[in-house]
């Protein structure tokens, strides 16, 4: 999917919400959405970072985005009933969902493990993704042709050492994936549901996993965005239920 060609409206008309917005892959991806005709949907717990998006997107000339801040660690069923109301209110349904938002937690072996920060990575990467996703089915199904993407990794699909919390968030995220596309197969709904593991991309998050990598080895978010597009657009209608990973491995 890195050589994927999407057309200019891959994404025109569709409403489509992004979490974890304000940098990283979140920020190129909700770009990306923006500038192939999508209304973005930002949302995330910074509101300076988010509005730095809204106004890149604005510039560009794309679809006006909406900025919805919540901190996804903290939130509660009422903060998603909110959101639930908001997207009513101003579109009746939602065409997209790209669960971005994570935390690394730390690097170190389970032995050591502080059960604090263990709480507060699986209350972000595993709980919040359930209950936003759970939030937002009425409004995907509501939708003619909706996808959802899970963002995974390596350490989620082969356990490794020292990588605690956030590789076993991500095997959950896995199963969260799984499961969720299993239960939207049906008569009822379009809505399809995979997962993307982006691989080694220069972000604030790789470098706080990897502070003695060299950060120009690793390609900017905007140079995998192939495959973002082609799971959110039309193209990959059908597809569900699977894994993706953003780069080929060399």
């Amino acid at each position: 999917m890195e050589n994927y060609q999407p057309t200019a409206d891959l994404l025109k008309d569709r409403i489509i919400m992004v979490t974890g917005a304000g940098d990283g892959i979140g920020r190129a991806a909700a770009k990306a959405y923006a500038a192939h005709g999508a209304t973005v949907i930002l949302l995330g717990r910074t509101i300076k970072k988010l509005e730095k998006v809204y106004d890149e997107i604005d510039a560009a000339g794309h679809p006006e985005p909406l900025i919805l801040p919540l901190d996804i660690e903290g939130a509660g069923a009422a903060d998603y009933d909110q959101v639930v109301e908001r997207i009513e209110e101003d579109f009746g349904r939602l065409d997209g969902l790209l669960h971005n938002a994570s935390r690394l937690g730390d690097r170190t072996p389970l032995e050591y493990y502080n059960p604090e920060e263990w709480e507060r990575v699986m209350r972000t990467n595993v709980t919040g993704a359930f209950l936003l996703s759970q939030a937002m089915t009425p409004l995907l199904r509501a939708a003619p042709d909706a996808s959802v993407i899970f963002t995974s990794s390596s350490v989620g699909r082969k356990g490794r050492a020292n990588w605690g919390a956030y590789a076993i968030s991500k095997f959950a995220t896995e199963g969260l994936m799984e499961t969720l596309a299993d239960e939207l197969d049906d008569a009822r709904t379009a809505v399809r549901v995979n997962s993307l593991n982006p691989g080694a991309t220069r972000t604030y998050m790789r470098h706080l996993a990897y502070p003695a990598e060299d950060p120009a080895s690793n390609p900017e978010p905007d140079a995998i965005m192939g495959a973002y597009l082609y799971l959110m657009g039309p193209d990959s209608k059908g597809v569900t239920g699977q894994q993706f990973d953003a780069q080929i491995k060399r």
